[in-house]
């Protein structure tokens, strides 16, 4: 087990350094996509194609504003993403953990796939949600260790 701290601003840092790391993935993308930056990996790197474009944009901005919000409150020590409800603290440690697995079957499955890429090639969408499952987990266990108390 992770040793949590006590104060949610302790574990703040850590989450930001994980949206920062998520942040920085989207703008390296958008780069490669607008820009056509040829320092960068290409497109086809960037992408595990499970969702075009167009329609993975939006979204990771959704993330981005949302994983904001979570790291703000935990920042502030207070707001709605502090509130310990044990049913959505359980159902985020159990979904982060599923995922979290999930990408190591998915790295093993394409390395036994696509053996000639080993051991990196084609890893960046899986390292990110790797970045995203960590964050989920961390917000799920400090929620578990905190349930029942009153935060501000």
């Amino acid at each position: 087990m992770l040793p949590l701290p006590e104060s949610p601003r302790r574990l703040a840092p850590f989450l930001w350094l994980l949206w920062f790391a998520f942040v920085l993935r989207v703008a390296a993308q958008m780069l490669v996509a607008f820009q056509h930056v040829s320092w960068l990996p290409p497109m086809e790197a960037w992408m595990s194609g499970l969702m075009p474009y167009p329609y993975l944009l939006p979204s990771q901005f959704v993330i981005i504003f949302v994983l904001a919000k979570v790291s703000l409150d935990f920042s502030r020590g207070r707001g709605w993403f502090l509130h310990s409800r044990p049913r959505f603290a359980r159902g985020a440690l159990i979904f982060g953990w599923i995922y979290f697995a999930s990408m190591i079957v998915r790295y093993g499955v394409r390395m036994t796939m696509q053996p000639e890429e080993r051991w990196f090639g084609g890893t960046i969408p899986i390292f990110f949600h790797f970045v995203l499952s960590t964050f989920i987990i961390l917000f799920g266990l400090w929620h578990r260790k905190h349930l029942g108390e009153k935060t501000a």
